[in-house]
């Protein structure tokens, strides 16, 4: 029991740094109004672990204050990720296609908010739907599968249990 929730932290925590470091490798596209963070490409891998999920959403939550958010975008911003990531887990028996929808539609829906309301951005909330939205089908939806397809011939390697 103990090597599982070795493995589990190491998952959870290595994936947490990926995807810090993946979203300020690419600071200038991972914020704003217009926005395609790479490291959301990271939230098809509840599809392979259950650890992804604290994974991903401590490491939006990390890169959200180290990206210099404010208090609304690093709480809303992290719990839209969280959201996507725990339903893209509640798929993984699923089709894999539909992995990447649940993050989609929850930081589609919720990221605009925090911009309009948290930094003041006056565009049309709907207008920003639309742009986080294609931001995100680019990185959860592309980028995202091709990750779950590169990965898939490894799953058993990389996301297996350690004996214990």
């Amino acid at each position: 029991m103990k090597n599982k929730n070795v493995t589990y932290l190491t998952q959870a925590a290595m994936i947490a740094a990926i995807y810090v470091v993946l979203t300020l490798l690419f600071k200038p596209i991972s914020f704003g109004e217009i926005q395609i963070r790479i490291a959301e490409a990271l939230t098809i891998l509840p599809l392979f672990t259950p650890a992804a999920v604290p994974g991903v959403f401590v490491g939006c939550l990390i890169a959200n204050f180290l990206g210099g958010g404010i208090l609304l975008d690093i709480i809303c911003g992290s719990l839209a990720t969280l959201i996507g990531a725990v339903l893209t887990y509640r798929l993984r028996n699923l089709n894999p296609v539909l992995g990447p929808v649940p993050p989609i539609a929850a930081n589609t829906i919720i990221v605009p908010f925090v911009l309009y309301y948290g930094y003041g951005i006056n565009l049309p909330i709907p207008f920003m739907m639309l742009t986080v939205g294609i931001g995100e089908v680019l990185s959860c939806g592309v980028l995202g599968l091709i990750l779950y397809f590169s990965l898939k011939k490894y799953q058993t390697v990389l996301f297996r249990p350690t004996p214990v």
